[in-house]
């Protein structure tokens, strides 16, 4: 963070001056998002605007967390963060609040927002299958065919703590129903190779290391690998095959990095002009070239590493549905032993 950022949001927290939050011309950022491309993604929106940024990082449910606590008071104006169940999570909070925005609505489809413009998504990751290709010659083509008892011992995944296993599960509740979901989930912990652990990125490394024929990722992580050296993976990233799953169906399951405007936000204005940036091409584009997202609104060109997956179908379900059934997705994970 800079000195001029970190100024200013100490004036804010320590003096409980509203000089820094209501000035005009500034926005205060609290994000999850950690990845240093989006370094100009904020460079590229106050060179259009004059709108300057002062950002908070953090993890989202710390975050969340904060502005519940700093209330009335909190300087927030926009909350960025990764993931349906996370942008779900801070609405039920109370501390986003629905907004008006013609260009978000005519840009941002449907379903990746929210039914009551709490949130907007603005890239996307697809939840994919990846395999080893020596060895399974035959891949599941769906989410459902992963807990066929053919593929024993062969699957690896995320834990049912980590929120793309909890909004995967939840989309199967709400496309298949919650008896079938529970099915699933219980012929995937049958069929695990190891017990559920780490990141996106160790599931890949998993199917290089031959601990896994088989693991379920979301793109971003094997378009970095494609792009840039990945250790543990871009070696030997040829051993990898994918599905983009459901094709014949429903589509593959999207994940959203999205954000909205804070409940008490002092620079209303300014943070709706900021979601509407990054509705805009230019940072769409940067959210494929920086960070090997795909973008969230349709027609935006694709990076080259993203490019190389090709084009898929997504499932057009209501990811603020899938949300809500974080809950009994839970629920489920529980009573079959996913740990």
């Amino acid at each position: 963070m800079s000195p001029k950022a970190t100024t200013a949001l100490a004036t804010i927290a320590v003096l409980g001056s509203t000089i820094a939050a209501f000035a005009e011309g500034e926005l205060n950022l609290y994000s999850s998002r950690h990845y240093d491309t989006d370094e100009r993604l904020y460079s590229d929106f106050t060179d259009a605007t004059g709108i300057t940024i002062n950002r908070i990082e953090g993890k989202a449910d710390e975050l969340i967390a904060r502005m519940q606590a700093e209330g009335a008071n909190s300087p927030a104006d926009i909350l960025l963060t990764v993931d349906t169940s996370r942008l779900e999570r801070a609405k039920n909070a109370g501390v986003l609040q629905a907004i008006e925005s013609d260009v978000l609505e005519d840009k941002i489809p449907d379903n990746l927002q929210d039914s009551d413009n709490q949130w907007f998504g603005f890239s996307q990751r697809a939840r994919i299958i990846f395999y080893d290709k020596a060895t399974v010659t035959e891949p599941p083509m769906d989410y459902v065919a992963l807990a066929d008892p053919k593929y024993k011992g062969m699957v690896c995944h995320r834990s049912s703590s980590n929120v793309y296993s909890q909004t995967l599960l939840s989309a199967v509740i709400e496309n298949h129903g919650e008896d079938a979901a529970r099915e699933w989930a219980q012929g995937m912990v049958d069929n695990f190779a190891r017990a559920p652990q780490g990141g996106d990125t160790d599931q890949l490394r998993g199917i290089v290391s031959g601990e896994c024929a088989i693991s379920v990722a979301n793109t971003y992580y094997f378009a970095r690998a494609l792009r840039t050296d990945v250790d543990g993976v871009t070696a030997e990233i040829d051993k990898i095959g994918w599905v983009f799953p459901a094709q014949e169906a429903e589509g593959a399951h999207i994940n959203l990095s999205g954000g909205g405007v804070a409940a008490n936000a002092p620079n209303r204005e300014n943070a709706v002009k900021f979601l509407e940036y990054l509705a805009s091409d230019q940072a769409q584009q940067y959210f494929s070239s920086g960070n090997d997202e795909f973008p969230a609104v349709p027609g935006v060109a694709l990076s080259e590493s993203v490019a190389k997956l090709g084009t898929f179908k997504a499932d057009p379900v209501s990811l603020s549905a899938v949300a809500k059934n974080v809950p009994t997705a839970q629920k489920i994970f529980n009573e079959v032993g996913w740990k």
